[in-house]
């Protein structure tokens, strides 16, 4: 997969790379269970830090696009998997609206927990 990124846009280069590798995750280019390419090899290649496609890699995972496992690397995680956590979501939100809490507490109560 050819990843590119643009050094005089004002978008940080790690969110660059995740939303190209994002892209290419949704559009089936990488399929479940497919592993992203190492670290090394795509700072090595778009000349950056290691440490900016780490970042861009955590990031997908946190979004639960991506599962990483040290030493491991990155591996596309299945459409069954994320509709977990969109169930759960889901699930939330009715739990939210039956106890009368508005949109913004729900999405206060969820940027508490993500920290």
């Amino acid at each position: 997969m050819l990843l590119s990124i643009d050094e005089t846009s004002g978008v940080p280069l790690y969110r660059q790379i995740a939303d190209a590798l994002r892209r290419a995750i949704q559009s089936g280019a990488y399929a479940a269970g497919t592993k992203l390419p190492p670290a090394r090899e795509i700072a090595r290649a778009l000349d950056v830090n290691m440490h900016t496609v780490l970042k861009a890699y955590g990031q997908l995972g946190d979004e639960g696009l991506v599962s990483i496992k040290r030493g491991r690397g990155a591996t596309v995680v299945s459409a069954g998997e994320r509709g977990d956590v969109a169930a759960a979501v889901r699930k939330a939100v009715a739990a939210a609206r039956d106890r009368g809490l508005t949109r913004s507490q729900l999405v206060s109560l969820v940027e508490e927990q993500w920290k």
